[in-house]
């Protein structure tokens, strides 16, 4: 009885000692978060950056860090896989001239440690070329401050699909929607998978688009329009007759871009809306493209900020 009232108190006691030495990185964290997104100048805020992914990695690398619930408010998006397979945290800095550049990092789960390593995300968007279709590691980035973590599953198999903005420069934005996977027995995250049906070369969905449009991409629940063969009696005579009908899927809904102005394609920075909705729903493991999704359905999840941490996750969390 003893040793068992000993061992809780020595439990309760890291538990307490880890949630002291967070919030202290939380603490120090905070004010370099404030430059970054307020002072005046590049230097300034790429000094408290600096300084900040070097904290922040030396935060995440401590023991159960992986259960740590940052509270950073819509600075900075925090995205955690209900399956506790891995988190992945990103923020912009903004420059002077209305260039974006994405920093983050990832933990991912390593099932031959059984423990969480960290990565740190290069934003490598300038030197990339084919942004569709290659696949990506932390070293070489597509930068994307992610708002939304998507979870489908297939044959047992759980899929993680992201879904991304960020700035560009002063005329161009960007949204995507990318997979995100690990290597077989390790914990080392790619970006872009060949998920996308009858879209042979397709990683990833990458619109680029004029900095004064606003596109919208998110996953809900929608309508989709399909077509059920019916025999019909028409003046006495029974035909064929494909019938719509409207069902309730879920599905990754987005506008479809195009040049504003004939002749411009290729630009980005004059393509817009165009008033169509296209969607992916997941069918068999892939994300299947329909053009017939209706987004009509209210959804007040639409512009959102960056997606909190499930609210099942504990404040903090020590599993022995």
């Amino acid at each position: 009885m003893i040793f068992i009232s000993v061992m809780l108190f020595g439990v309760a006691y890291g538990n307490a000692q880890n949630r002291d030495v967070m919030s202290a990185y939380e603490k120090e964290l905070q004010p370099l978060l404030e430059k970054i997104v307020g002072a005046p100048t590049d230097n300034e805020r790429y000094n408290a950056n600096e300084q900040f992914v070097q904290l922040m990695y030396e935060a995440l690398s401590y023991e159960d860090a992986f259960y740590w619930k940052w509270n950073f408010g819509t600075s900075v998006s925090v995205l955690t896989s209900t399956d506790r397979q891995f988190r992945i945290i990103t923020w912009p800095v903004v420059r002077d001239n209305g260039e974006y550049e994405c920093f983050g990092f990832v933990q991912s789960y390593n099932p031959k440690s059984e423990q969480y390593d960290v990565y740190i995300l290069n934003d490598k968007s300038d030197e990339l070329v084919s942004l569709n279709e290659v696949v990506l590691e932390p070293e070489n980035w597509l930068g994307s401050v992610y708002q939304e973590l998507v979870e489908t599953k297939h044959d047992g198999k759980v899929f993680y699909t992201l879904i991304g903005w960020t700035g560009v420069n002063a005329l161009v934005q960007r949204k995507v929607i990318e997979p995100i996977c690990f290597r077989t027995n390790s914990s080392k995250p790619q970006f872009g998978q060949a998920l996308f049906r009858r879209e042979k070369n397709l990683r990833r969905l990458v619109l680029e688009y004029s900095r004064n449009a606003m596109v919208n991409v998110r996953y809900d629940e929608q309508l989709v329009r399909t077509y059920e063969n019916k025999k019909i009696k028409r003046k006495g005579r029974t035909i064929n007759m494909q019938v719509p009908k409207d069902e309730k899927m879920k599905m990754i809904l987005f506008d479809e871009i195009a040049p504003m102005v004939p002749g411009m394609e290729g630009l980005p920075q004059y393509y817009v809306p165009t008033g169509t909705e296209m969607a992916y729903i997941f069918n068999n493991g892939r994300w299947e493209l329909r053009d017939n999704a209706q987004g009509r359905l209210s959804d007040p999840k639409l512009n959102k900020e960056f997606e909190p941490i499930p609210k099942a996750e504990p404040a903090y969390k020590v599993e022995k």
